[in-house]
Parts: structure tokens; C-alpha cells; sequence
């Protein structure tokens, strides 16, 4: 097994990826992200995220992909977007390692803080990021604006 920095030429493996996760999160059409989407965002002058990618007898069977936030009150901070490993893959440490890749790049980086979210009914992932030492903040909600709720605000002012 091998982790490494994703590179454009992976994104098609990356989507797949993807996808395995919206079908495990109940919600399979819920992804409307192409290759070619994830290509331009993450590989052009500006990357918006950065991946990690696991590897097993050269296929990809996990992956992690974060983007860097500003907090008013840490300063500069990872989000870890999504950490997904092949359902067939699953409880062969490749999550813990891509889990660690994250947290090497946040000491390397220097920021204060690295979060993410976890489905609450996700038992086996809450239960494991607690024993790692990260925190649940039960006080915060995730609160999400749609591209219908976008446009219907916009057409209320």
C-alpha cells in the first residue's frame, strides 16, 4: 500500500471514489461533479483542494481530499472534506494511514486546527475520530445553502 499526493491523471479514480461515498451517505445522486470539474478545481493556478491518494497493487482504493479555511480566531486551518476508502478495502488500516496523511500535513503546514464532518448514525467513524483525540462539537450544527435556496434569497431582495 502506498499514499501519496493525487495528481490530475487520478481524478476519474477520485469520482469513483466519490460516488461509493454518496451510495454509503444515502444520498447516490447527489454528486453532480464531473472529472472535468475536479481537474480544473484542483490542479489549475489556484487549486481550490489537494488529495491524498491510497494505492494498492497500483489501483486506487481510498483516497482524502482537504482545502485550506481562515479562522478569525486560529488563522490558517484544513478542511478535510472527505476520506473515503473502497468498501472491499475497509478495516485494512488504509483509513487510519490517510487519516495520519491528513494530520502530518496540518503539523507540516503549522495550522491550529483541522476539521471535518461525520455523519452522527456513522458510529464506527464518530467512535474512532473520539479515540484519535479530535472532538464532536454537539453545540455546532452544519448549516447548508443549496443552489435553489441560493437563487430563491437572491430573487427575495
Amino acid at each position: 500500500m502506498n499514499i501519496r499526493v493525487g495528481t490530475r491523471e487520478d481524478m476519474p479514480s477520485v469520482l469513483e471514489l466519490i460516488k461509493e461515498l454518496a451510495v454509503f451517505e444515502k444520498e447516490p445522486e447527489a454528486v453532480v461533479v464531473t472529472v472535468e470539474d475536479l481537474i480544473r478545481d484542483g490542479f489549475g493556478e489556484k487549486p481550490l483542494f489537494h488529495t491524498f491518494v491510497a494505492e494498492v497493487n497500483a489501483k486506487i482504493v481510498g483516497m482524502a481530499l482537504y482545502y485550506y479555511r481562515y479562522s478569525t480566531w486560529k488563522g490558517r486551518t484544513i478542511h478535510l472534506e472527505d476520506l473515503i476508502v473502497k468498501e472491499e478495502m475497509r478495516g485494512t488500516g488504509i483509513g487510519l494511514d490517510l487519516y495520519s496523511e491528513i494530520i502530518r500535513q496540518g503539523e507540516k503546514d503549522n495550522v491550529r486546527r483541522i476539521e471535518w464532518n461525520v455523519l452522527a448514525w456513522n458510529k464506527p467513524a464518530v467512535d474512532f475520530y473520539i479515540k484519535s483525540g479530535a472532538r464532536i462539537l454537539d453545540d455546532w450544527q452544519v448549516v447548508q445553502m443549496d443552489e435553489k435556496g441560493i437563487h430563491n434569497f437572491l430573487q427575495q431582495l
